[in-house]
């Protein structure tokens, strides 16, 4: 990692699992800088004008995925508002290359919104993900105090179009709890969710960064968070993750290799 000069969002974002996950062969690439256009407010990841891109990053990720002899790679990134296809592209490059130098690992993109553009979504559906995930984070009426440069719509669309260009992938969504939302909210989220045929959702604690960040409303309790998995399997969720800890990548490859298709 640190030879090819990369970033992984375990670090950051400062996960709770990063041992568990590269203990399982399993790591988080943060790819088209480590700097976001956008400035949500419950994320560490530092804001401002990106460097340019880095034409080797392709090769360099997936000479790592290599390296490491991981299982399951997860791809995600900064929100590059900057560039025309948001940074599609370079995913696009990415999965290639692993699947050129990796082929037994499953490759999940954790992709931005897009602006809701289906062009961009497109050329990385075109890859043949195995999972594809973009996490709604929060309920509707908390959108614009928590990410106020995304939109609720704009998510649940990359989510249903994602479906209609690669059917046989298998799609993810996270939310956080604990900035203020209602249970009942959680809850018409997640039949959102399924509405868009989501196949997997993760559900974990809002914990802040800092004091800077969005101020934390409330923990909710296991049984809580053991409701909310109940909920999702009765909703026909596929795979549901719901604890204080879960975060989006999170027993991501036993929910690959346990849902996808056989070739």
């Amino acid at each position: 990692m640190r030879a090819k000069t990369l970033h992984t969002v375990c670090e950051e974002a400062h996960c709770p699992n990063i041992g568990e996950c590269w203990s399982h062969r399993t790591a988080t690439f943060l790819i088209l800088g480590d700097t976001c256009t956008r400035n949500c407010r419950f994320c560490n990841v530092k804001t401002g004008r990106p460097a340019p891109l880095d034409p080797d990053e392709p090769e360099h990720v997936a000479q790592a995925v290599l390296a490491m002899g991981l299982k399951h790679a997860v791809i995600t990134s900064v929100d590059r508002d900057d560039l025309p296809d948001g940074g599609a592209s370079v995913f696009a490059a990415v999965i290639r290359r692993i699947h050129a130098l990796q082929p037994g690992c499953t490759i999940e993109v954790l992709i931005p919104d897009f602006r809701g553009r289906s062009e961009p979504l497109k050329a990385v559906m075109d890859e043949r993900p195995d999972v594809l995930n973009h996490n709604v984070e929060t309920v509707p009426r908390l959108f614009r105090a928590v990410q106020p440069q995304c939109r609720y719509e704009w998510s649940l669309g990359v989510l249903r179009n994602a479906k209609v260009l690669w059917p046989e992938a298998l799609t993810k969504s996270g939310l956080m709890v604990g900035l203020g939302e209602t249970v009942d909210e959680v809850l018409d989220v997640m039949r959102a969710l399924r509405e868009a045929d989501v196949d997997i959702l993760t559900v974990g604690q809002y914990l802040p960064p800092s004091k800077q960040h969005f101020p934390l409303a409330r923990y909710y309790t296991p049984e809580e968070f053991e409701t909310l998995r109940e909920r999702g399997y009765e909703m026909g969720f596929r795979w549901v993750e719901s604890g204080p800890l879960v975060r989006s990548s999170y027993n991501a490859e036993a929910q690959a290799r346990a849902l996808a298709v056989p070739p």
